[in-house]
């Protein structure tokens, strides 16, 4: 048996959205503080990492640039200044995760590449480590790591375990344009808001596996100081197609609803389908960025119309 060390390897990171964002306050920083219910779903960024002299970013068929002010590209310097190896990366980056929706598609190709980096060069980074490395690299990039169902709180370094999300269907929908982040909370600075999701009412409706109350737990305070216009009329048609919440993820600009039924968010999906051409009907996953096993070890068995690898 070959013991040569492996050249390449491909790694999978969900999008995520936020059940519930609320913010607390002001860091010394002066990023914003926040406490909010973070689940991964069933969309992911695949990234292809190979050894090399040098590190490089390419994102086929995307307009995302791959140059130093990639997520990507910096969580490979963190990587290398990190563990002192004079190493480098060929990153390219197959895009699915939209871009300013606030599904942290930047957060998991970052996080990918530290998996996949520890992976390749034999690291031997713990789980802890990979999350602050990456938590210089961006706030939502130690979820984006540990994946999941969780509470967080500080500027996203703090990061607590709570009982999985209930079975259920997110249709989300993503605009046209994206909403900047760094706009978005300044706008909130400006404006402020009077909804305030029931984080603590949200995490007892998941240890109690009670979908409709968690549902009514749910809210976004980002949402109503936004400057997209979408929120409110997809909000409106997917309550109108069943959901029993609805509401923009992160910063925006992308909105979801939640269903119980598959058949629910998909039949919402074709609906909002008719204006927005960026639709899918995903799931809770329970993992963060993570190499996949290789088919002849997974068994013969049919993949989810949502295209989960789990």
């Amino acid at each position: 048996m070959s013991s040569q060390r492996p050249q390449s390897v491909t790694v999978v990171a969900p999008a995520k959205l936020n059940l519930t964002l609320d913010i607390t306050g002001l860091a010394p920083n002066g990023y914003h503080l926040v406490d909010m219910l973070m689940q991964t779903v069933s969309l992911y960024e695949r990234v292809r990492i190979e050894k090399s002299d040098d590190i490089t970013v390419r994102l086929p068929h995307s307009f995302v640039p791959g140059g130093t002010s990639n997520t990507a590209y910096q969580a490979a310097v963190a990587f290398f200044q990190h563990t002192g190896l004079l190493a480098g990366a060929r990153i390219t980056i197959y895009k699915a995760v939209p871009v300013r929706a606030g599904m942290a598609g930047g957060s998991a190709d970052a996080a990918a590449v530290l998996v996949g980096l520890n992976h390749l060069y034999r690291a031997k980074l713990t789980m802890q480590e990979l999350c602050e490395i990456g938590l210089s690299v961006g706030a939502d990039v130690p979820f984006s790591l540990m994946g999941g169902t969780m509470r967080v709180s500080g500027i996203g370094e703090v990061m607590e375990p709570v009982c999985a999300c209930p079975t259920c269907w997110f249709t989300v929908v993503m605009p046209q344009s994206g909403v900047s982040t760094p706009q978005a909370y300044a706008l909130y600075d400006e404006k402020g808001t009077d909804v305030r999701p029931d984080n603590d009412g949200a995490v007892t409706a998941l240890r109690e596996k009670d979908l409709n109350t968690l549902c009514t737990c749910m809210a976004n305070a980002l949402q109503f100081s936004s400057p997209s216009r979408h929120n409110e009329p997809i909000c409106t048609k997917l309550k109108e197609c069943g959901a029993l919440a609805a509401q923009m993820t992160g910063s925006g600009a992308a909105v979801f609803g939640v269903f119980r039924e598959e058949e629910q968010a998909q039949h919402a999906r074709e609906v909002l389908s008719a204006s927005y051409r960026n639709c899918w009907v995903l799931h809770p996953v329970r993992r963060g960025a993570h190499i996949p096993q290789p088919p002849s070890k997974r068994g013969k068995r049919n993949r989810p119309r949502t295209a989960s690898i789990e």
